[in-house]
C-alpha cells in the first residue's frame, strides 16, 4: 500500500470513533443548552412585560379616559409575550 492509501485509511476508521465522541460531548451539554433557552426567553418575556405596563401606566396617566382602552390593550400584550415565555419553555424540553 502506498502512503497515501494509509493514510486515508486511518483517516477512514478515525471517523467513526471522532463522531462517537462528538455526540457524546454534545449529550453532555444538552442540559446547559436548554437552561440558557429558557433563560433567554424568560428574560426576553420579561423585559417585554415591564415595557408593555410602563406604557400603559404613562397612556393612562396622560389620557386616564382612555382607561379602559389601554387596559384591555395593555393584557392583550401580556398575553401574548407571556405566549412566547411559555413556548420558550416548551422549546427547553424539546431540544
Amino acid at each position: 500500500m502506498s502512503d497515501l492509501a494509509t493514510i486515508a485509511l486511518n483517516i477512514a476508521q478515525a471517523i467513526p470513533a471522532a463522531e462517537a465522541v462528538t455526540t457524546h460531548a454534545v449529550a453532555n451539554y444538552a442540559p446547559l443548552g436548554r437552561g440558557i433557552a429558557f433563560g433567554v426567553a424568560a428574560g426576553g418575556a420579561g423585559v417585554g412585560i415591564g415595557l408593555v405596563f410602563a406604557a400603559a401606566i404613562q397612556g393612562i396617566a396622560r389620557q386616564p379616559e382612555q382607561a379602559g382602552v389601554l387596559r384591555g390593550l395593555m393584557f392583550l400584550g401580556f398575553a401574548l409575550i407571556e405566549a412566547l415565555a411559555l413556548i420558550g419553555f416548551v422549546l427547553a424540553f424539546i431540544l
